[in-house]
């Protein structure tokens, strides 16, 4: 094991949104200073937004100078020889106070020769939920693309969208291709690929406080647009302490959740680096050279090659995600 390698918090990168609210601060505690933060970048190696470490020994340094300077001892060997410098996930909390808009993102063909960069495949886990609160995922059945058209034009599309009443707990995948918005009232743990791709084809008739309308990518989406998708989008998953039980297992991760009442140790042998988004609770990590608490709203990255690794906590629930 490489001494100088240990578990990694970052600095979050705080995001205003039109439709951003507080719940970041008066929930995850996170240092906002709008009362309109949407997002909280918890880890991303996108460009122009490259997390920087906040704890121990590489405090300071960005995560794209660790990923050079420890490769695959960080990444896991199979992710550093197939994604090389690029982190390949972008962890975030998300406070929509508002309804976010109707969007989609391409997959990886698409956004390779449109905008020189990955898909979008994501999935959420709900934190917290206002009483009533909606996510929007996909059509109603029987829709086609001369359906979603005409109602694009008469500006009626909700009338066809699938609203989904949600609550703490819920997980939902987002394959690209799938119409879908997170509603009001909703904040949500959200794990995707590496990419900032968004396809807007709804808005809600909002402006910004200069009056102005976002852009909105009708063309770019009917491209992208499955209107094939399956209903498998919503994940059900096992609360069995001290255990993990699977949520999410794509081609581009893989997301468990994990109920810590005890202990829970971290095994070995799946050569990538985890994640962990603590959703509840309060936890301890421990390893070899030291410890460090995993407080609700935190997130931290576990080395590929750190081991012997294990939580102890009375009641936390673990997001636990790796390639």
């Amino acid at each position: 094991m490489d001494n100088k390698l240990y578990p990694l918090k970052f600095e979050p990168i705080l995001k205003e949104k039109i439709w951003g609210g507080n719940k970041l601060k008066e929930i995850l505690d996170k240092p906002t200073i709008s009362r309109r933060t949407g997002e909280s970048w918890e880890i991303s190696g996108v460009e122009g937004d490259i997390s920087v470490v906040k704890n121990g020994p590489l405090k300071g340094k960005s995560l794209s100078d660790i990923i050079k300077q420890y490769q695959g001892r960080l990444l896991g060997k199979r992710v550093y020889q197939n994604f090389g410098e690029k982190f390949p996930l972008l962890i975030k909390f998300i406070d929509a106070r508002e309804n976010l808009s109707v969007q989609l993102h391409p997959n990886d063909k698409i956004a390779a020769k449109l905008h020189n960069s990955f898909g979008k495949t994501e999935m959420w886990y709900v934190v917290q939920a206002d009483k009533n609160s909606n996510l929007i995922v996909g059509f109603k059945e029987g829709v086609d693309k001369s359906t979603y058209l005409k109602h694009l034009q008469d500006k009626n599309l909700s009338e066809i969208l699938n609203f989904e009443k949600v609550e703490a707990g819920d997980s939902y995948f987002i394959e690209v291709g799938r119409v879908h918005a997170i509603g009001s009232g909703i904040l949500l743990a959200e794990i995707q690929q590496t990419s900032d791709i968004t396809y807007r084809i709804y808005d809600w008739d909002r402006v910004d406080d200069e009056g102005n309308s976002r852009e909105l990518h009708t063309d770019l989406a009917l491209q992208a647009i499955n209107f094939e998708m399956r209903d498998d989008f919503r994940r059900d998953y096992n609360d069995i302490p001290n255990k993990s039980s699977n949520m999410v297992q794509c081609n581009y991760f893989t997301t468990n959740f994990v109920h810590v009442t005890k202990k829970y140790n971290i095994s070995n042998g799946i050569d990538s680096f985890r994640i962990y988004m603590n959703v509840e609770g309060e936890a301890k990590l421990h390893w070899n050279d030291g410890e460090t608490n995993l407080n609700f709203g935190e997130t931290i990255l576990v080395p590929a090659t750190l081991d012997s690794c294990y939580f102890t906590s009375e009641s936390a629930k673990l997001l636990e995600v790796y390639i």
